[in-house]
This record gives C-alpha cells, structure tokens and sequence, in this order.
C-alpha cells in the first residue's frame, strides 16, 4: 500500500487531526506493508503526538521505520514504513536538490524486509519534490535508481512522486522498475480525482507478479486516495 496522509488532517476539517481515519483506511485493506507520506511527529500544528508511533500500533504494523525530511513547528515531517513483517538495515537516503531551488528537503525511506520462510527484500517510500519545475524530481528519481542499482534481492518502492505518467520523472522510473497499473487510475484530489501521482514499482520484473492493483475510494481522512497492489513473490 502507499498513502500520503496529508499529516492526518482530513481536508474538510481544517487543523483537524484524525489519527484513526487513516488507520482505519490502511486497516480495511489489510496491507502487509504501507510507504506513507506526509508523517508529522511531535509537530505543533499535530498536537506533540507521534503519528509514526500511533499508526504502527493503531494498524497492527508494528515494525515500522520513520525517515525524517525536515524540521517543521518543533518536531519532525516526513515519510514511513509499516510492517506486518521485521524490519532490518533502516536507512534514511537524503535525496538531491538543485541549489537555491527552494525545494523542500526529501528523502527514501528504505529497509529489508524478513519475509516468511527466511526471504527478504527491500522495500522503499519516498515523496519527490512537487515543484512545477521537474529538476529536483528529476535529480531525485535519479538517485532513487542509482541506489536500487547497489540492491541485489527483490525490491518495491511507492509512493507520491509528483509526477504523471508520460512525465520524464516516470520515464525515469519505469527504466528501472515496473509499475503495478499502466495506465493508471487517478490517485489525486480525493474528491473527482484528476491525476495519479502514486505509484508501487517494483524489480526486478521476473520476481514479481501482480495479481491486483487498486485505488482505494477513501474520500474523507487525506486529499490523496490510497493505493493498494496484491503481488505474488517468485524466488
């Protein structure tokens, strides 16, 4: 599954913070494993609350692996992964801007995942820069398939990258991964969605099936729809 959660703040309810309107919406389609975007910690404008902490015990995903992108109202904001399985080998990759862009600070969430019967592979969430201007998504998809280039077992990476189909940056990443839709269904806004812009990748192709891939109709807990792949592990 990947969802931006739009810090937990239904768009409807502005300042409104509904924890257990996104678990609920991650819990109703059961995932093993969750790339989520938009996590605030200990923020002001979030009430001091963890919502890393309280998503991974709300959903029963308890391995869970936060990566911070930037400093925001006292506490920290950026991306996360939900387990049903151990995690291992967390890593944060600070991801590349153009200078004096004034683009926010991204980053990759990445680890192995310990699979059942002694499998692993590694799993990534990420939220590219949403700038008009592509360079810094560009420059960041880069680093992205760079890094997957160092990574011998299975991998999948999700999340908001900003980009529609048929944009260099997806160009970029369909060179190194496959994507679970193509086309695919819009993901954004919520209400009369317009564009996709939330993706599930996964390499190498042969080590993968997708049985199922679906956007998830969940209207009110974020201003992006939740996306969910079934998929069928071959080594």
């Amino acid at each position: 599954m990947s969802y931006n959660i739009h810090h937990c703040n239904p768009p409807s309810k502005q300042g409104v913070i509904d924890v257990d309107a996104i678990a609920n919406a991650i819990k109703q389609e059961d995932p093993d494993i969750v790339a989520v975007q938009e996590v605030d910690v200990n923020t002001g404008r979030s009430g001091r609350i963890n919502q890393a902490a309280l998503l991974a015990s709300k959903t029963n995903l308890k391995a869970f692996h936060f990566a911070k992108a930037i400093d925001h109202g006292g506490g920290d904001y950026g991306v996360l992964i939900l387990s049903r399985y151990p995690l291992s080998d967390i890593h944060t990759y600070k991801l590349p801007m153009e200078a004096n862009s004034q683009g926010e600070p991204r980053v990759l969430a990445m680890a192995t995942v310990h699979l059942p019967g002694g499998k692993k592979m590694k799993f990534g969430s990420t939220h590219l820069d949403a700038m008009r201007n592509p360079a810094n998504r560009l420059l960041q998809i880069k680093t992205i398939n760079a890094i997957a280039d160092t990574i011998a077992v299975p991998m999948i990476v999700a999340g908001d990258f900003n980009a529609e189909e048929g944009s260099e940056v997806i160009k970029l990443l369909d060179n190194q991964f496959t994507r679970t839709c193509s086309p695919c269904q819009p993901t954004i806004p919520a209400v009369n969605p317009k564009k996709a812009i939330d993706f599930i990748a996964y390499k190498p192709q042969s080590a993968f099936s997708v049985i199922l891939h679906k956007v998830v109709n969940e209207t009110y807990a974020s201003d992006h729809l939740p996306v969910t792949a079934v998929m069928k592990l071959h080594f």
